[in-house]
């Protein structure tokens, strides 16, 4: 078996510390546990990344970044409604096939404002620059609609709080949102 390049290692640490992370939170998540998870020493993952944070700054960003290619995709060549229901579909999609994902988004902003409170910045510095590239992301497909893109958003983070808080996709919660976005069996748990 060929030995991982320092990349191909380096990416396995972010898929591993994003499913730490999504399971356990910032301040939940030992970076002993990181390395088991990836099969390597605790040293060795500190010559990949300088520190904890760093490790999850960069899931962080590859979460992000996996969003934006993921409405970037869905909205190729669409616009207006048509893309946000082909957005909102692939999300939906997206966050049953791959819980973690979900989970470390909102990992993400708990971070965030727990690091916020502390005076640190660089959390919220680099989780919101994201953010904003999401943003715009989402705000062309939808006309460039300041409203359009706000409710599209709200309606993902509404979403994403009753995705992990475990309501079934038949509940009555889900019945507001637009249609590609609560297909029966589509949110299940």
């Amino acid at each position: 078996m060929a030995r991982m390049s320092a990349e191909e290692r380096r990416e396995s640490v972010i898929r591993a510390a994003t499913a730490e992370f999504a399971r356990g939170g910032y301040h939940g998540t030992s970076t002993e546990a990181i390395a088991k998870r990836v099969g390597v020493s605790q040293p060795y993952l500190f010559r990949l990344f300088p520190g904890k944070k760093a490790i999850f700054l960069a899931a962080a960003e590859r979460c992000v970044e996996d969003t934006i290619r993921t409405f970037a995709e869905a909205s190729k060549g669409l616009e207006g409604d048509e893309a946000l229901h082909a957005m909102a579909d692939a999300y939906t999609r997206v966050i049953a096939e791959q819980p973690e994902w979900l989970m470390m988004q909102m990992q993400m902003y708990v971070a965030v404002g727990a690091a916020e409170q502390d005076g640190d910045t660089e959390f919220g510095e680099a989780v919101r620059a994201g953010w904003m590239r999401l943003w715009d992301t989402v705000h062309l497909p939808l006309g460039a609609d300041v409203n359009e893109t706000t409710t599209f958003l709200a309606y993902g983070m509404l979403i994403n709080c009753l995705k992990a808080m475990g309501f079934p996709p038949e509940h009555r919660v889900w019945e507001g949102m637009y249609p590609s976005a609560r297909i029966k069996g589509r949110l299940e748990h």
